[in-house]
């Protein structure tokens, strides 16, 4: 039997209202089994010998607010295969529980606390662990963030002793899908890559940039010299045929066309402001 050995962090955020895992494997396509989450329940990471039924069957347990402790007792109670069985649990509470059987490949263990659960199996020992921990509780940021930030500590401690293949990154939020439609707020995979936690952090980035809203200290109003230098970059994206150097009603247009065809739409503004993200990306864009 092929199994998911791997190392995973699932991580609640009660200010941003947000729950996910990030997960990271020697193994094909890790994001297809191990993570669970919705942001009406929590989260659920299923791996070791992984029982994929542990993901809804957990969430429906964790709707009716069963504590995590109980959810896993209820899980592994007539599964015969429980003690080749390696999961975490984390509700919209932030009330948190791990399990590894005991027949699960050394080294093989998990932490608890508030907020989060981590787990790992055939690690390079339990540093792997304590590395996604300490990371988790000492950054800050957005969930996204810190979580990727744990997975890359847990790397650099040892990670899964028999090397690296794919990772995931699932996020639940409330109408935080695509267009408010659904909670699928970030749901990112890297399949098969020589080094799946770099490729998910860079393509995190894009996906923040794409779907994430600026904050407040990344907005900046669009003064003379701004809309001057924004009215020139858009004239080498070859966005802008003005002969006018002034960020004027045709420069406005021509820079909410631009957004839209580069997938931005979602930071498009009508307050005279641009965000640093947007600016960043027009300073980059070579036609």
């Amino acid at each position: 039997m092929i199994k998911p050995s791997t190392f995973s962090i699932i991580g609640y955020d009660p200010h941003a209202n947000e729950t996910g895992v990030v997960v990271q494997s020697k193994f094909l396509s890790v994001g297809a089994a191990v993570p669970w989450v919705a942001a009406d329940a929590g989260a659920v990471a299923t791996q070791a010998w992984a029982n994929t039924t542990y993901g809804p069957r957990g969430l429906e347990m964790l709707r009716k607010g069963m504590p995590p402790q109980d959810v896993i007792a209820e899980l592994i109670r007539d599964d015969e295969h429980a003690s080749q069985r390696q999961l975490g649990i984390v509700d919209m509470q932030g009330r948190s529980a791990t399990y590894t059987g005991d027949e699960c490949m050394p080294w093989a263990g998990g932490k608890s606390g508030t907020n989060f659960a981590a787990q790992g199996n055939i690690l390079a020992g339990p540093e792997v662990v304590d590395a996604l921990v300490s990371t988790f509780e000492q950054t800050r940021g957005a969930l996204a963030d810190r979580l990727v930030a744990a997975l890359r500590a847990g790397q650099a401690a040892g990670g899964d002793r028999r090397g690296k293949q794919s990772a995931a990154l699932y996020i639940a939020k409330p109408k935080g899908g695509y267009s408010g439609f659904n909670d699928r707020y970030v749901d990112l995979r890297v399949d098969d890559h020589p080094e799946p936690i770099e490729e998910l952090a860079r393509i995190l980035e894009l996906h923040k940039l794409y779907f994430f809203k600026p904050e407040p200290q990344d907005v900046l109003k669009i003064d003379t010299a701004l809309g001057a230098e924004i009215v020139t970059l858009l004239k080498r994206a070859k966005a802008l045929a003005s002969t006018s150097a002034a960020f004027d009603v045709a420069a406005n247009e021509a820079l909410v066309k631009f957004m839209h065809k580069e997938n931005l739409e979602d930071r498009v503004r009508d307050d005279g402001c641009i965000d640093r993200q947007t600016l960043g990306y027009l300073r980059g864009y070579t036609a």
